[in-house]
């Protein structure tokens, strides 16, 4: 710019000078004289503009490393925190063998989830939740908290039960994460710590939330353990595929302090329960996608013959009867044998490729699933035998939107178990028992609407039929399914149980996510 104003200037001059040896008229050199006026005024402007903008210059420099300290503070110097708050209302029927009826109409809880993030560089990062989930006016001090083994306080479902009014850690892990893996093209993660392992792939559709891993068709209990993640898409050329090591550990056999300190309690039959398996996505390209999963878990518990029919109402005389060993009616629980579980499920995010708003929106998914069992052959078997037993469950769900609302969603799911369907989803998906390990049909239909930018309804209606009993007990005879027609025979020999053979679940519920 300068250049061209004193270009401007010396042709200016030079045509004054010029002119006025040809003797041009004095008009001409009037106009020649305002024209170096404007010059040297516009001249003067640019100094000044130009000491403006070097003064903003370095006023923005000054913000922009105020603004890369403050970056710099959040990302590597505090927890980033998240909050879902739900409060629900669940109406709760039960039908008994016999005919009877339980229910709890109004069933009021509040649950806090306060999540947690720290990432201090780009391949490290900690993620936390704590949970607090109680029934209002209640520590739920019950008897099932105070009797050998005390379900309420079971590890498997800690903040997955109304309890008390602590907060307890739900999640707990760290995360390394890296673009390469020895010198390949391979993406991976490796986590050790307490796991996001319930609300998984299926569960989470009908919560309107990000899924978990791994798939809640099997699996879907609090566990502490580790995993690996290899994106493998980049180095086979197929849309999406990965592969994940999971394992976990779900009991530890150990002393209490000043008992032992920690040492294994050899007076007890059980084992360290632990778990482990993979998950594998052969193929996902954004919209369709297949997922696998299989797992093993030793060394699974349940109550011991004799005590089970003792629970169930038999007599010490009624047991020998039935040809059962009532000598050792302890009621703990007793290692029974290990587990495989397998899972595939084809998801589609959207139906077809533009067809309408409707179907880009749609989601199904279908889910198929297996469990075999493996009795160690002590301790009654598993599930009321000492032979392996395969069953197996169909789910299957769609989500929609709701067009006569902004923004609402809609949803029904189906699932139907066989006889010897056995998962482990003790992180219960409804206050009335886990409808995933219902051994017989399971029907739910759901509404979720935002109401605010952080406030969330849903209203749920889920029902299951039982063709068998035992769909919500452990691994042991506990476990064993029972149709109606042996539970009438049972029930004439003394039996005093009266199982469920219908169960409903009415939610309603308000959430605050921020």
């Amino acid at each position: 710019m300068k250049k061209t104003v004193l270009s401007v200037c010396v042709a200016a001059a030079l045509a004054t000078s010029s002119y006025a040896d040809g003797g041009v008229n004095a008009e001409v050199l009037s106009q020649l004289e305002a024209l170096k006026a404007q010059i040297a005024a516009l001249e003067a402007k640019l100094a000044q503009n130009s000491s403006e903008i070097e003064k903003v210059d370095k006023k923005l420099e000054r913000t922009n490393k105020n603004v890369t300290d403050v970056k710099i503070m959040a990302n590597n110097d505090n927890i980033k925190w998240d909050v879902d708050f739900r409060t629900s209302f669940d109406a709760i029927h039960y039908k008994h063998a016999s005919g009877a009826k339980s229910s709890n109409p109004d069933l009021l809880t509040n649950r806090l989830w306060l999540g947690m993030g720290f990432a201090p560089d780009e391949n490290n990062l900690f993620k936390g939740k704590l949970s607090y989930n109680k029934a209002y006016g209640d520590t739920a001090n019950h008897s099932q908290s105070n009797t050998n083994p005390g379900y309420a306080n079971f590890d498997w479902v800690t903040n997955e039960n109304a309890t008390d009014n602590t907060i307890k850690v739900k999640e707990a892990y760290w995360l390394y994460m890296n673009d390469t893996f020895v010198g390949n093209d391979v993406p991976w993660t490796i986590s050790i710590g307490r796991r996001p392992s319930t609300d998984g792939l299926g569960i989470n559709t009908r919560e309107g939330m990000k899924d978990n891993s791994p798939l809640a068709h099997t699996v879907n209990v609090e566990f502490d353990g580790m995993s690996a993640k290899f994106d493998l898409d980049k180095v086979t050329g197929v849309d999406g595929m990965w592969w994940k090591l999971c394992t976990g550990r779900g009991l530890t056999n150990a002393t209490p302090r000043f008992g032992g300190d920690y040492a294994i309690d050899s007076t007890i039959d059980n084992k360290d329960i632990n778990m482990y398996g993979f998950i594998f996505v052969p193929w996902d390209n954004g919209q369709y996608s297949v997922r696998t999963n299989w797992a093993r878990a030793e060394n699974l518990i349940g109550f011991n013959t004799e005590s089970t029919y003792s629970a169930m109402g038999f007599s010490s005389a009624q047991i020998t009867g039935m040809g059962l060993n009532a000598a050792n009616i302890d009621g703990s629980f007793h290692n029974v044998g290990d587990m495989d579980l397998a899972t595939v499920m084809f998801r589609a995010d959207g139906i077809g490729d533009g067809i309408n708003d409707f179907l880009d929106s749609t989601v199904a998914f279908a889910s198929w699933a297996q469990s075999k069992t493996r009795p160690n052959g002590r301790n009654g078997g598993m599930l009321g035998t000492t032979d392996s037993k395969t069953g197996h469950s169909t789910w299957i769900g769609i989500d929609m939107p709701l067009m006569l609302t902004d923004y609402g969603r809609w949803g029904i799911e189906w699932n139907k178990g066989s006889k010897y369907w056995r998962s482990i989803t003790y992180g219960e998906d409804t206050m009335a028992g886990s409808k995933i390990a219902t051994r017989g049909t399971a029907w739910e239909i759901y509404y979720n609407q935002p109401l605010t930018k952080a406030l969330h309804f849903n209203a749920r209606y889920t029902y299951m039929k039982y063709d068998y009993t035992g769909s919500n007990g452990f691994f042991g005879t506990d476990g064993m399914p029972m149709s109606w027609t042996e539970v009438q025979q049972y029930t004439a020999m003394g039996m005093t149980a009266d199982p469920v053979k219908e169960a409903s679940d009415l939610r309603l519920s308000i959430s605050y996510r921020f």
